[in-house]
């Protein structure tokens, strides 16, 4: 699958530091990108869009 056109965007409640960060491409249809900020190279994971907000509202609640 081509990513090219993918915008990617980090969590507003991640730092600046460098750390533990993913970034979420969420602008294409049908699918959601997550990969990690300090190897934008590296593996993507790919989730369906209900998948995903699956999880974030698990990992939400789980706060």
């Amino acid at each position: 699958m081509d990513i090219t056109s993918a915008q990617w965007h980090k969590s507003t409640k991640s730092g600046s530091n460098g750390g533990a960060c993913v970034e979420v491409a969420d602008n294409l249809p049908g699918v959601v990108f997550v990969r990690d900020t300090k190897d934008r190279d590296g593996a993507t994971l790919t989730f369906t869009p209900s998948a995903w907000r699956g999880f974030v509202t698990f990992a939400k609640a789980s706060r």
